[in-house]
């Protein structure tokens, strides 16, 4: 007669599955300190060095800089229209793996005039960056996040409302014009959700491989729909009448449209941030437009019914 295994998890049965993975971890321990045996060089020295952003004050230019190379680098000069300029690194010229540093060049550049900089290392490897249009870079103060937030009002509170207040006039209309307005409503955020996909997959490109871009993507999108299974899994559990369930289905519809309006956010800042003011005015009104189509998405499920304010 066989003996049926047990399903209790014992102390003994935690060491029998932790003893592989530490065997594991040896064997890669012992390739990484060993090279497998092969003693290879690389043939010129790898050194990546990403620009992360620039920043101009008056008489100086700042430049923060990540060393994504396998090895650490040094910065060993700065060139600035051809010219040697004098620099400092904080916190330390050699940089090492992964970390950050910022060179600061005292250099007296001029309003709306073009840059172009180059970057040496140690083992003379140039990296460029260039300055279209110099202007002293807006610091964060209290003006700027009232403006802010009046353009988030703007972008992402006031069009939903509008589209919201276009209940009425929707309780008057056939099932088909209803029907219309939701495929064409679908159909914009559809397209903007395969543009979406498109341009973070072409900056994927762009980050330090390091940073692994496409995992990232996968990763923001697997946990934003994570979050909304969890919402709408939590709101279908309500108990109530039909009218309470369409509620909670506007309630998730405004969730996501909420997370979405975050990134719309997100992309403006990024092009005032960097000086693209016709771009992000261009932005700015182009969300208004599209976000009056996401209040007809809140109050579709809710259209047979009367909501109260509360």
């Amino acid at each position: 007669m066989t003996q049926s295994p047990s399903n209790r998890f014992t102390f003994r049965t935690f060491i029998l599955l932790l003893i592989p993975i530490i065997l594991l971890v040896g064997v890669i321990v012992l390739f990484l300190s060993t090279g497998g045996g092969l003693n290879l060089d690389s043939a010129a020295p790898v050194e990546n060095l990403d620009i992360e952003r620039y920043v101009l004050k008056q008489g100086s230019i700042e430049l923060q800089v990540r060393n994504t190379s396998p090895e650490e680098i040094t910065i060993a000069q700065v060139i600035v229209n051809d010219a040697v300029m004098p620099f400092e690194v904080y916190p330390d010229a050699v940089v090492p793996r992964l970390e950050r540093a910022t060179i600061t060049i005292a250099y007296p550049w001029s309003y709306g005039e073009a840059y172009g900089l180059i970057i040496f290392t140690g083992n003379a490897i140039p990296f460029t960056v260039d300055i279209p249009v110099a202007f002293e870079t807006p610091q964060p103060d209290t003006a700027t996040f009232w403006g802010f937030t009046l353009i988030g009002l703007y972008v992402g509170v006031i069009p939903v409302f509008l589209g919201i207040f276009w209940f009425p006039a929707l309780r008057q209309m056939g099932r088909r014009t209803m029907t219309f307005l939701m495929a064409a409503t679908a159909g914009l955020l559809v397209f903007l959700g395969l543009d979406t996909v498109a341009e973070a997959l072409e900056f994927a490109g762009k980050i330090p491989s390091s940073f692994q871009g496409i995992g990232l993507i996968g990763i923001g999108g697997v946990a934003t729909f994570l979050l909304l299974e969890a919402i709408s899994k939590r709101q279908s559990e309500i108990t109530g009448n039909e009218a309470d369930k369409r509620l909670a289905i506007a309630f998730v519809i405004a969730v996501g449209i909420g997370i979405h309006n975050l990134g719309e956010g997100l992309a403006i800042g990024a092009a005032y941030n960097v000086g693209e003011i016709a771009l992000g005015t261009f932005l700015v009104v182009g969300f208004i437009i599209q976000n009056i189509t996401e209040g007809l998405g809140i109050i579709a499920p809710v259209l047979r019914d009367r909501p109260g304010v509360g």
